[in-house]
């Protein structure tokens, strides 16, 4: 981890804060108090920026890069919950609560972060009644993203569950190759991270991986995929919602 120069960093790119929705509706001198209150951090690729449990309060802005959001189990096997990238607010929670971090989050590429103080941000939602509405907002769409996950784990089976995150993924972070064809996701993910979204084994995540690249689907190189046929993946998950129940232990 490394905190950059103040110099060139409190600048702080108050054009970049307004595309932030947690911020859009803010003007420039309240814009201007935030930034303030911002301190830039690098973390190189697979650095741990917060850990499950820890009493830190601090809140991160994604600037750039990608961060992977995981729990962590008393065994120590991994539940990948979420990625965020350019925009993003991640460790909110224990801002807010106070309460030891939910989750562990690590940069799964170079990453910039912009940090605050949990104290400090809730003094701004004191303060800004529109920066409250706007993180209300957050709240709830991450709420719904829960809730849709685990619909989700409830009605797919493994094959399902992969396909339907990898189109919600290409959604947030795909680069269009063809229009409504193909897509690149560089979400730098390994088959054991890929396992852990969707609960499955590294080896059936690699089974089928393999088996869509055979039928043209997927390409899979090195944490990027290709996506070369999206209506083909999108028949493929809702005809997966037709598996019978007791298929999926044996394919889980």
């Amino acid at each position: 981890m490394k905190n950059p120069s103040q110099g060139d960093t409190h600048a702080m790119d108050l054009s970049f804060l307004r595309t932030v929705p947690l911020f859009s509706l803010l003007g420039e001198p309240e814009l201007a108090m935030l930034a303030a209150d911002f301190s830039p951090f690098e973390y190189k690729k697979a650095d741990a920026i917060f850990w499950q449990g820890d009493p830190t309060t601090e809140l991160y802005l994604v600037r750039q890069g990608k961060v992977r959001i995981y729990k962590i189990s008393p065994g120590g096997r991994e539940t990948s919950i979420n990625v965020f990238s350019t925009g993003h607010i991640i460790g909110e929670f224990a801002a807010i609560d106070r309460l030891p971090r939910s989750a562990t989050a690590r940069a799964i590429t170079h990453c910039m972060l912009w940090r605050m103080d949990g104290d400090l941000f809730v003094e701004h939602l004191r303060k800004l009644p529109d920066l409250s509405l706007a993180f209300n907002r957050l709240l709830v769409g991450k709420l719904r993203w829960t809730a849709e996950f685990a619909e989700t784990v409830a009605q797919y089976d493994a094959a399902g569950r992969l396909l339907h995150i990898l189109l919600l993924y290409n959604e947030q972070f795909g680069v269009v190759l063809e229009s409504g064809t193909r897509y690149k996701l560089e979400l730098g993910l390994h088959q054991d991270d890929l396992a852990s979204l969707v609960g499955a084994r590294r080896e059936w995540v690699n089974r089928l991986l393999q088996t869509w690249q055979r039928q043209g689907w997927i390409e899979y190189r090195a944490g990027s995929i290709f996506i070369n046929d999206l209506s083909r993946m999108q028949q493929e998950r809702d005809r997966r919602l037709e598996v019978d129940p007791k298929d999926r232990l044996i394919e889980e």
